[in-house]
């Protein structure tokens, strides 16, 4: 083991959103700070993301209009939602976290200023949902304005799975990112070493004082005086982990979560002696399947059904994406694995209002959607549940009973097009949005509800859905100042976690847009202002 006696106040394990603004935090606090990344890019799966944060109370939401008294009704909504006492106090820390961290965010010109955007709550039946929602996000920063440090900012997820243009402006998760990289290194006190892998918590005395890491294939150690904060995400690309904690799906080519999410961290802090919780859960999504073969990020139809392997409707397809990802997993546990592969089954119509795969209704379908098998054709249903492989009675049956709900405008089933979130998608056509997406065409409603419109004549077409997500949200057990927890509840010292690294504060469920990245922050904060002593 090579030991240089590198020594830093904090070492941050991960350059995702929790683990660049907390490194940040911690260098503006005059903290030696070192972040170790194990790929080549920083930003991690919120380089992917749109960057929400789900932080109520916080100056933008009151810019925006929102009044004071939603901090407190936010509350009330995050309880009913999680639905889980022994999560309070971490729901208590994330949310003054999310006001204390935004003002101070703020008051550097770096970060600029966030804005709130009215992405309604995602369980709009509690009390306390609001249309309005609590989301806010950062500024988009020009790429030159990054400088040379631009190169090594993770592109998003469509520019690494299929060489789409990147603009010449980062936005959201980029932005922050990219934001959060200038900030930390203007502070003096920061430094990044890319291409740097955890291998192990380095303990003495039972306390954690530093990491072995292999960093440019040589084997170093690292100290910390004041603390280790894992940041590394979850472990959503370990299929051995998955299929050990039983988080579906168990292959990791189905998720959405950056490449390097292994798992690394939470097995160093469990070697450790942490304790863990929410192993078998992750931010789940449904995962639309491309000609490559594998799911990318699906959210919200205006026209047409999904259907199971048995041909048979399951779910509100406009649903919060985390609720129709649940609503394919529990099926999969439940019904023998009916629910993946699933299928999106829709008429020409809504191809001709709405195109099909990010592209403008004008733009043909690429030939290779239909040679791969991803997109599938054919003259009448019953040709199409042939070759999709599905009893031809139920799936005629499906869309029978849902063009049944046309004049009415409910769908006595599922309820689709009820919620605020719903109604989004009368008016846009696909979020998040490609930058080829800046088509909008309204539904012409059959009906009162514009969501809910008949599958009428032919040809069909058949995407299929599989089961993805954007992370596992398993992970370490944490106090609400994100110390990592023993399974007797005592602290490990200087230990902290964050993110997808630690068991979610949000347990089992999706409270509104930008809890994941909002909680990341939120407990990365809090981490820093323990080792800090505030």
């Amino acid at each position: 083991m090579a030991d240089k006696d590198e020594t830093y106040d904090v070492i941050v394990v991960g350059s995702g959103g929790g683990g660049m603004i907390g490194a940040y935090a911690a260098a503006a606090r005059g903290l030696r700070t070192l972040i170790i990344e194990k790929s080549d890019q920083i930003g991690g799966t919120t380089s992917y993301s749109g960057a929400g944060l789900w932080f109520p109370g916080t100056a933008p939401t009151k810019r925006a209009g929102v009044p004071e008294t939603d901090f407190e009704v936010a509350r009330g909504y995050l309880r009913a939602a999680v639905n889980d006492e022994s999560r309070a106090e971490l729901q208590d820390a994330y949310l003054a976290a999310g006001v204390e961290l935004i003002d101070e965010l703020e008051r550097n010109p770096r970060f600029g200023t966030f804005e709130h955007q009215p992405v309604p709550d995602y369980y709009h039946l509690l009390d306390g949902a609001t249309a309005h929602g609590r989301t806010i996000f950062p500024a988009p920063i020009p790429v030159a304005e990054v400088g040379d440090q631009a190169t090594i900012v993770r592109k998003s997820i469509y520019t690494e799975r299929y060489g789409h243009t990147e603009d010449e402006i980062f936005v959201g998760g980029r932005a922050l990112i990219a934001r959060a990289l200038l900030a930390f290194e203007e502070t003096g006190n920061g430094e990044l070493r890319l291409g740097t892998a955890l291998s192990d918590l380095v303990l003495e005395n039972g306390r954690v004082v530093g990491v072995d890491a292999v960093s440019g294939g040589e084997q170093v150690r690292l100290r910390a005086t004041r603390g280790v904060l894992l940041a590394a995400g979850g472990f959503e690309r370990n299929a051995e982990l998955r299929q050990k904690y039983g988080t579906l799906p168990g292959t990791a080519d189905w998720s959405d979560g950056a490449d390097a999410n292994t798992g690394d961290a939470l097995l160093a802090g469990i070697a450790a002696g942490a304790d863990t919780d929410l192993l078998d859960e992750a931010w789940y999504v449904p995962g639309l399947v491309q000609p490559d073969g594998k799911p990318l990020f699906q959210t919200g139809v205006r026209g047409g059904i999904w259907v199971n392997s048995k041909g048979n409707r399951f779910v509100n397809e406009v649903r919060p994406y985390d609720q129709a990802g649940h609503a394919i997993r529990d099926g999969e546990r439940d019904e023998t694995g009916s629910h993946a592969p699933s299928y999106w089954v829709f008429d020409q119509k809504t191809l001709s209002r709405d195109g099909f795969g990010g592209k403008s209704p004008e733009t043909p379908i690429a030939d290779e959607w239909f040679t791969s098998g991803a997109l599938k054709k054919a003259d009448t249903l019953e040709e199409l549940a042939d070759v999709i492989g599905v009893p031809v009675d139920a799936l005629l049956s499906s869309v029978k009973t849902f063009n049944e709900y046309v004049e009415g405008g409910v769908d006595e089933e599922y309820h689709r097009g009820e919620s605020a979130w719903d109604g989004m998608f009368g008016f846009i056509v696909g979020y998040p949005a490609l930058p080829e997406q800046n088509f909008v065409v309204p539904i012409e409603a059959e009906g009162p509800n514009p969501l809910i419109t008949s599958i009428g004549e032919g040809p069909y077409y058949a995407a299929t859905i599989l089961l993805s997500d954007i992370g596992t949200k398993g992970g370490l057990k944490t106090d609400a100042d994100a110390r990592v927890l023993r399974a007797d509840g005592s602290p490990i010292d200087g230990l902290y976690a964050t993110g997808n690294t630690m068991a979610a504060m949000s347990g089992g469920v999706y409270p509104g847009a930008g809890t994941p990245i909002g909680s990341t922050l939120a407990f990365a904060y809090q981490a820093v202002k323990d080792i800090a002593g505030e």
